[in-house]
């Protein structure tokens, strides 16, 4: 019964407050004051001049304080209350008169009670929609706390993941290159030797290749994750930016001796802030790439210019060019997937390129050039940020 009611007094107050504000207040003042004075004109027929008109009014005023918004209406609805019961509730009937020995006091008495319950209901009603809105605001601040506690236990997992998934990585490189570099060393023995025959000569040769990319693999490996968990920290000093490429340059011409690979340097001198050491490993992953997966062995070019405050440095080359998957993981500054397909190596080499560039504070590009072919990019600052 009692849910019943709540119900039912929810769906009256929600079709209520469809109404426009001041109709409906003076539609409640209206109806309580008629309601009011039926009452009292049935107390009136069984009690005679000792009626309790004064209190249905006061009841009355109660109930349109708490139902109506402010103070006017209530205050409104005392007075009118106040002049009905001396007009048609007081002898003389249906005049108004002061005449009678303490009318004055009780009618002035009347309008102040009225007035007090008033206030005092406009400031219960006040209060209670104030604690109604900091409930709402309590509420929201927790869902808010609960979603960022969410968001947090996310992002720990996921750091905790990342954190995972680098050792192991560290690891697994770790075990890979001594191997690696005894087979490769043993391979070149193997060469030297005046015994061998040339189909095994050929063999061995595919042997030290492939093992040499491996070593070259999981060094990119060991320095892609030792960069982003901050491991690996740079040991910058004035270079010139010349000495470093050329010695990359030399590097990349000593392990791929059958490709021609064109120096482009600036008429400036660039001298710069860097850690040669990893500056030299971008410019040695991105010309490996460019022999390795660009299919061409004739017009790779190492460019070296000053745009502004940066030092650049450009390889291009003339072949199949980028996927469109490669160039928007480059331009979002995501890291490349390390996947292992066709292309193996090229995601890992990039992001290590990623990674040194962007702790240096520089940017990394890559794009098809109009002519065809690939061109990467990258600038380092001219001076180092004051902090």
């Amino acid at each position: 019964m009692t849910q019943r009611f709540q119900e039912f007094y929810h769906w009256l107050d929600v079709q209520a407050h469809r109404i426009p504000a001041i109709p409906r207040n003076l539609g409640v003042t209206a109806l309580f004051l008629c309601a009011a004075y039926w009452a009292s004109s049935i107390l009136i027929g069984h009690t005679g001049g000792e009626n309790n008109s004064a209190l249905v009014f006061v009841l009355a005023v109660v109930f349109i304080s708490l139902l109506t918004s402010g103070y006017f209406y209530g205050i409104a609805a005392s007075i009118i209350g106040t002049l009905w019961i001396n007009i048609y509730f007081m002898e003389p009937y249906a005049a108004f008169s002061l005449s009678r020995p303490g009318y004055p006091v009780a009618l002035l008495s009347m309008v102040a009670i009225s007035c007090v319950v008033c206030a005092l209901t406009a400031r219960v009603k006040k209060q209670a929609t104030e604690a109604v809105r900091r409930e709402k605001k309590a509420k929201a601040l927790y869902e808010q706390n609960e979603k960022l506690n969410a968001e947090k236990a996310a992002i720990q997992l996921q750091s905790e993941r990342i954190s995972i998934r680098e050792s192991i990585l560290r690891a697994v490189s770790h075990d890979l290159r001594t191997p690696l570099t005894a087979i490769s060393g043993a391979v070149s023995v193997l060469l030297s030797s005046p015994e061998v025959s040339e189909k095994n000569l050929a063999m061995l040769a595919d042997i030290k290749q492939d093992a040499d990319g491996l070593i070259v693999m999981v060094e990119n490996l060991l320095s892609v994750t030792r960069v982003q968990d901050g491991t690996m920290p740079l040991k910058k000093r004035e270079e010139m930016l010349e000495e470093v490429a050329g010695d990359a340059l030399l590097t990349t011409r000593r392990r791929f001796p059958d490709y021609h690979i064109e120096l482009d340097l600036s008429e400036d001198i660039l001298y710069l802030p860097m850690d040669p050491l990893l500056v030299k490993q971008v410019i040695v992953n991105l010309l490996e790439n460019a022999i390795r997966h660009s299919g061409d062995r004739e017009h790779i070019v190492l460019r070296l210019y000053r745009q502004e405050d940066w030092a650049v440095v450009e390889v291009r080359d003339r072949g199949r060019g980028l996927s469109p998957e490669v160039c928007q993981s480059i331009e979002a500054g995501r890291p490349m997937p390390l996947s292992g397909d066709a292309t193996r190596g090229m995601g890992i080499g990039l992001s290590v390129c990623q990674s040194i560039i962007k702790a240096h504070g520089g940017f990394f590009t890559a794009e098809n050039h109009r002519e065809g072919g690939a061109v990467f990019r990258f600038g380092l600052p001219t001076e180092e940020e004051k902090l």
